[in-house]
């Protein structure tokens, strides 16, 4: 019966060795994960580092831009006003161009027996000079 509590000790000995080896195989392979995944981490932490610097840069030309072209815009607004000037003093002229046409045509049909009137007495002059010559 001895014999039997030596073999069960021996079995329960071996048992434990396995379950110690199996273990620490097992905390290796994690150790070996852990250590990848801390390295994946770092260069995950590099490259966002870099995002950060790019993000930053590309804030401050944003920035920069838009200054830029609300400053154009405001010079612009300027041009526009001119522009606007323009096209108002053009309508005023052409105003100023259709009451000047409308006076003359009515002043050219009120006086209209006088136009012709004094076309024949040109016309009349002229064949008086051309026969003198």
């Amino acid at each position: 019966m001895e014999v039997l509590l030596y073999i069960a000790a021996i079995i329960a000995a071996v048992a434990f060795a396995v379950l110690v080896i199996f273990l620490a195989m097992t905390l290796k392979a994690s150790t070996r994960t852990l250590n990848n995944v801390a390295n994946t981490l770092e260069g995950l932490e590099k490259q966002m580092q870099g995002i950060t610097t790019e993000t930053t840069e590309l804030l401050h030309k944003t920035n920069t831009l838009a200054e830029d072209i609300n400053q154009k815009t405001a010079k612009l607004e300027g041009v526009f006003d001119g522009i606007k000037g323009i096209g108002e003093t053009v309508q005023d002229f052409n105003q100023s161009l259709r009451r000047f046409s409308t006076n003359v045509s009515r002043a050219a049909s009120e006086n209209e027996d006088k136009a012709s009137q004094a076309v024949t007495w040109g016309a009349a002059l002229f064949d008086l000079i051309k026969k003198k010559k």
